[in-house]
């Protein structure tokens, strides 16, 4: 959900009137055995529909390591996985992202490419199909209007001798999509708004595909960027920005666009995130620009130790401004800054491991004594359409062998040292330097239970290894040297770069002569720039002043401390407590409230919440306090906040209580349940289950134990259960549980433990909370007009 590709493609897709676009994710394993176990199939997200029922089925493929998952989605959605097995009423299986400028290692299974952005072809494939459908052509006619598109690789039709160039927006600043990012209610692994300000990049870094296969740069204008940004942050209540190009710092417009964001966001405490810069880019404006909200984290990325290697990359900065980037940072108050090396680097020699030591000890001495350096290993791998595509990769043991020589070397309390698995970076490039045989291996490894592969705790590499025996994949015969004059597996992929310039590219990588970045020099006759497309700088079109006299101008109003009723009901009810709080301050941003902010290192709006409700319950009952600058009447917001909340969730009150009035933990000191117990669950030969609450309430403790991160614990939970009593004839357990400094208990422990339910049968349970108790005695139940 963090990939603003997806985010892009869902947005434009459902734009248009004619065509439903819904989402599908790969089940983690213990889903994908329940649902294999019970013929349950891959079903979307918004509707629930199974994926064969769709016309098109569309992958965005970031990395190689996710292509089992491809095969598991295929099988678990009941379509084939290989194009020539698919019947008239299959789906169209297509591919866009990275990895497909070498689609040949997964040619098999897909029905056609997208090579290159894709905006506008998205729209052209959705509309060829539909004018098929409507002259009722079959599967191949179909395959034919797709071949046609500029952009898209029909592998049963193109073969692998026609050339397919890439598709490529002229100008980024015409598209200003996703205005609405769909936000999901659990936390995604980057929650927070990304912001695209460029695409593409002129560096010319030797080992970079990215940088190399999305060229030409192209800037959005900084009203653009500005105008998104407040419509994002409208619809999505998230409290963070991520600025994102492939060199943030590289933005022509930067600091002034940091400046003026800040200057417009800083009272709401929005924070703004440069996640990819430059350590020649990151000035002291930039800094200073980014701590005034939140000190978000500094990645650096030197690649090698030494200037010798960083010449034949064309890495194009020195030690020196590595080392006054890392002291920038530290002096203005970060306590750790991130280093990314690479291992394995053309022509890396001792003296290049030494140097990554020595400059990993350099900048721990730029931060002093509390300070703290992550250095990042991982290795090189030679990528298609990169000046380097010619280069061999090194073998597992030598990347072992340099992973034992840092850790010996690198032992220090304030240094943390992390490396990238071998085993997957060996897999990496076999999968995306590869022909098209290596498919059998992809599909050999599917079937012999390989998912995930990227997900450290899911590789298994013994798999994979006993499938390349197997199938006698020769893995150091991919990952060996190419000759020059060699027909590469992706040479019929036209990416805009000629042969001729990877070439030069890559001698005067082995001599270290640099190239200079296009945008500031001359041309280096690339080859991309000559269909037209040219490099598209930013324009200043934001009132820098004027935002900054806005935000000086702004009356915050006064606080007020506002006591949020809210309930949980139906889906609602297995949010955890966390996602819980975060779609409610969403929801409270959107509808138009401002938070008060706490100070310090990380400020966060003023929310407390007096006890977590466990999931699975259902309630109407729910309570929040927050503190908010003067809003006006309450009751004009609550229809706008229920509008931004997920189904289930709805505001049912808001009221001032005084600024230094009771907390909510010491004002309610207990909570009446009612559970529905699920057909048949009882107390078997264990005896009556009134009898058996009987004997709980008799006795004078009753010890449970739980198990938290891996230990056991020891809780009694009887001084925490007022009352409880069955109901027979309606199979429905009632009780009163207290709970104050000392903690609580949760009616689910009751039911497991006092009733001696299974686990299965006790989540089965349907929990309602029907009453608050007060401090004062009183009790809250579902009619709001009660709360006082």
């Amino acid at each position: 959900m963090s990939h603003l590709g997806i985010q892009i493609l869902y947005a434009i897709l459902n734009g248009e009137k004619d065509i439903l676009a819904e989402r599908f994710f790969a089940p983690w394993p213990d889903m994908e055995s329940l649902m294999r176990r019970n013929h349950i199939p891959l079903a979307s997200l918004e509707s629930g529909t199974q994926l064969n029922r769709f016309d098109i089925v569309g992958f965005s493929l970031q990395y190689e390591l996710s292509y089992t998952n491809v095969l598991n989605m295929l099988d678990l959605g009941g379509i084939s996985l290989r194009a020539a097995d698919r019947g008239e009423d299959a789906p169209l299986v297509i591919a866009g992202g990275p990895c497909v400028f070498n689609p040949a290692p997964v040619a098999p299974f897909f029905d056609a490419f997208v090579i290159g952005e894709g905006e506008e072809v998205v729209l052209e494939i959705a509309r060829s199909l539909m004018h098929g459908k409507e002259r009722g052509y079959r599967r191949n006619s179909l395959l034919a209007l797709l071949s046609e598109i500029e952009g898209v690789y029909v592998p049963a039709l193109h073969g692998s001798e026609r050339r397919i160039g890439k598709r490529i927006i002229e100008n980024i600043d015409d598209w200003h999509l996703p205005r609405e990012p769909v936000v999901p209610l659990m936390k995604s692994i980057h929650d927070r708004i990304t912001l695209e300000i460029a695409r593409g990049c002129t560096r010319g870094c030797r080992f970079c595909q990215a940088g190399m296969v999305w060229r030409p740069v192209r800037e959005r204008s900084m009203g653009t960027l500005q105008q998104m940004a407040d419509d994002m942050i409208a619809a999505t209540g998230h409290d963070e920005i991520s600025l994102l190009s492939l060199s943030s710092g590289d933005y022509s417009l930067i600091e002034p666009l940091l400046t003026s964001m800040m200057n417009r966001y800083c009272d709401r405490k929005i924070a703004l995130a440069l996640p990819s810069m430059r350590t020649e880019t990151l000035t002291e404006t930039l800094i200073e620009q980014v701590k005034r909200v939140r000190k978000t984290s500094f990645t650096l990325a030197p690649e090698a130790g030494t200037q010798r290697l960083r010449d034949v990359i064309n890495k194009g900065n020195t030690e020196e401004d590595l080392l006054a980037a890392a002291g920038k940072v530290f002096d203005a108050g970060w306590r750790s800054v991130k280093l990314y090396f690479m291992l394995g680097l053309p022509t890396e020699r001792p003296a290049d491991l030494d140097g990554i030591v020595d400059l990993a000890y350099r900048v721990l001495r730029e931060g002093g004594k509390r300070r703290k350096v992550t250095v990042s290993l991982s290795t090189f791998i030679p990528k298609p359409h990169t000046p380097f595509q010619w280069h061999r990769q090194i073998s597992l043991d030598e990347t072992l062998q340099g992973q034992a020589f840092f850790r010996k070397h690198i032992r220090h309390r304030n240094l943390n040292l992390k490396w990238h698995d071998g085993r997957m970076s060996l897999l990496e490039g076999v999968l995306s330097r590869a022909d098209e045989e290596v498919s059998a291996l992809i599909e050999r490894a599917f079937l012999m239970g390989c998912r995930f592969d990227g997900w450290g705790d899911r590789f298994r590499f013994d798999l994979w290894d006993e499938a390349m025996q197997a199938l006698r994949v020769d893995r150091e015969a991919c990952l060996d040297e190419r000759r020059r004059g060699d027909s590469l597996p992706w040479r019929f992929i036209d990416c805009g770069l000629s042969e001729d310039f990877l070439l030069r590219e890559y001698e005067k990588g082995h001599t270290g002569e640099a190239t200079e970045d296009c945008r500031f020099g001359q041309c280096h006759q690339c080859g991309v720039c000559t269909g037209g497309v040219q490099i598209v700088h930013a324009t200043a079109s934001v009132d820098e002043d004027r935002h900054a006299r806005e935000a000086a101008d702004a009356d915050p109003g006064g606080i007020r401390k506002v006591r949020v009723r809210f309930a949980r009901k139906e889906n609602a009810r297995f949010l955890s407590h966390l996602e819980t709080a975060s779609a409610l301050m969403k929801g409270i941003t959107i509808g138009g409230l401002t938070f008060v902010f706490s100070e310090g290192f990380h400020p966060a709006p003023r929310i407390s919440f007096p006890f977590a409700t466990p999931v699975g319950v259902e309630s109407s009952l729910e309570y929040a306090d927050i503190q908010v600058r003067d809003p006006g009447p309450l009751e004009e917001y609550i229809d706008g906040v229920n509008r931004a909340l997920p189904a289930g969730m709805s505001i049912v009150d808001m009221r001032d209580v005084p600024l230094g009035g009771a907390s909510l933990s010491s004002f309610i000191t207990g909570m009446s349940y009612e559970v529905s117990l699920p057909p048949g669950a009882g107390a078997d030969d264990k005896g009556d289950l009134s009898e058996m609450i009987e004997r709980f309430l008799a006795r004078s403790s009753f010890d449970i134990i739980r198990i938290r991160k891996g230990k056991e614990t020891k809780k009694d939970i009887r001084p925490f259960v007022e009352s409880l009593s069955f109901d027979e004839g309606r199979s429905l357990l009632s009780m009163t549980l207290t709970c104050g400094p000392q903690g609580g208990t949760n009616p689910l422990d009751i039911v497991r433990n006092v009733l001696e339910l299974d686990d299965s049968d006790a989540r089965m349970a349907l929990i309602r909370k029907t009453e608050v108790i007060c401090s004062d005695g009183s009790r809250l139940s579902g009619d709001p007009a009660s709360d006082t």
